[in-house]
């Protein structure tokens, strides 16, 4: 993206007939665009009704102008909005206008972007805006909006803070090698480091649920040919989506469908039946389903209740480390006597209906869908990756400290410390933020 210097331009509305629609301007000559097109003085922060004209002095449109100076504005720049009506060409022909007077089309995410660097949202906060733009359903929006309100960002430089604290003590220590470390404050450092680790595990849960509330839940279907999986599919996104026969190796290839679940956003994998492959496509069905479980967020093991247990036993190696499994018995309808399950599995018929209000509430419950409570917030795959590694180099950072190797452990814990600090933008590659807010719509 080009230097702040310049003076951007965009619409800020969704590109559709609607009543009112904005166009944003951002840069040091926003002020000056902005009254050239309305034809009249712009005062701070009052609404002016004005006629927005062309260079011949045509009338585009009227509406209102409002005018927000620096620093008190969205970017921390000089921001004129033109809300005018919600007419495509109507904007596009004040965004021209805009640009014959010295704007320049605006990138993906540039105000926000713009914001970032000016200090006015740290970039999980950005990020949050992002997310709370593209929600799917209320509790999702419910979230980002408290990421952008900062509670993620908060409880991560709380974090930092007891990091650079420790890391402070650890390095003042390193002035005193002739000492023992005990002599030192060194139970209150591993006691501070301790609470530290329980803090840093209990933010990653928290997040993890955040990527599910953002991202929906990852779920895939599998188990031995005809067990009922596309079936099941299709029970759980009410359609046929899936072709169902008696022929084993019907589904030979991945088939996504993303749908809602009691306001839980899923995106369903079916997969191949897991078997001795027939022939080379069957294979590679084979491969794609046993690449697709290796990235699951859960699941989904459906056994013919027939034969559930010779099912189980088969299908479990192939589950490996699947981070969560639900047992489903389909064909529960044909059943004589069901014998009680475990608390990881299930009754269900596809055919009918039998169990799925109950394999709903399961799945609401895997989603970490609680009750919508005050903590919740939106994350993504970034941060995790971040918090993850921000718990590694504490790990070793208490390592080193049991050792009494006090330079290796100041440096793990400014490692801890910046890998916290990317969360929020306090990073240097530049390709980063360009790729965030590239993410971005245009005039956000």
């Amino acid at each position: 993206m080009a230097a702040a210097e310049d003076t951007i331009v965009a619409i800020a509305t969704a590109p559709a007939a609607a009543g009112v629609g904005i166009v944003r301007l951002s840069g040091p000559r926003a002020r000056a665009i902005g009254q050239a097109v309305c034809a009249r003085r712009l005062r701070v922060r009052h609404a002016h009704h004005a006629r927005f004209r062309a260079a011949d002095g045509s009338v585009i449109d009227d509406g209102i102008a409002l005018y927000f100076r620096a620093p008190a504005s969205f970017t921390g720049e000089d921001v004129v909005e033109l809300q005018a009506h919600g007419s495509l060409p109507v904007l596009q022909a004040l965004v021209e206008r805009c640009c014959a007077l010295g704007a320049r089309p605006a990138g993906p995410g540039e105000f926000s972007q713009r914001a970032f660097l000016n200090g006015k949202l740290d970039l999980a906060q950005a990020e949050a805006l992002a997310d709370l733009i593209a929600a799917a359903d209320a509790r999702a929006a419910r979230a980002a909006r408290r990421s952008l309100d900062g509670v993620f960002s908060r409880q991560v430089q709380a974090l930092m803070d007891a990091l650079l604290a420790a890391r402070v003590h650890v390095e003042a220590a390193i002035d005193f090698a002739d000492e023992p470390l005990e002599t030192l404050g060194g139970a209150a450092l591993r006691d501070a480091l301790e609470v530290a680790t329980e803090r840093l595990a209990q933010l990653r849960r928290e997040a993890e649920r955040g990527r599910k509330l953002r991202d929906g839940l990852h779920v895939v279907l599998a188990g031995a040919p005809n067990a009922g999986k596309s079936s099941l599919l299709n029970a759980l996104t009410g359609g046929e989506r899936a072709i169902v026969t008696d022929l084993p190796g019907t589904t030979r290839d991945l088939l996504r469908e993303s749908v809602q679940c009691d306001g839980v956003a899923l995106t369903l994998v079916d997969t191949a039946g897991l078997r001795a492959a027939a022939d080379a496509v069957e294979a590679e069905g084979i491969r794609r389903a046993r690449a697709e479980l290796a990235r699951a967020d859960l699941v989904l093991a459906v056994l013919d209740a027939r034969r559930a247990q010779a099912d189980r036993t088969a299908l479990q190696p192939e589950l490996g480390a699947a981070a969560q499994v639900l047992w489903l018995h389909n064909k529960a309808d044909l059943l004589d006597a069901r014998p009680p399950l475990a608390d990881d599995a299930l009754y269900v018929s596809a055919r009918s209906g039998e169990g799925l209000p109950a394999l709903h509430a399961r799945l609401h419950a895997l989603a970490g869908a609680g009750d919508g409570t005050a903590g919740e917030f939106s994350a993504r795959a970034r941060h995790l990756q971040a918090l993850a590694e921000a718990g590694d180099w504490l790990a070793a950072a208490r390592a080193e400290l049991a050792g009494e190797r006090l330079e290796l452990a100041a440096e793990a814990l400014r490692r801890a410390h910046d890998a916290l600090g990317a969360i929020g933008g306090r990073v240097d590659p530049d390709c980063l933020l360009g790729h965030i807010f590239a993410s971005f719509c245009i005039g956000k």
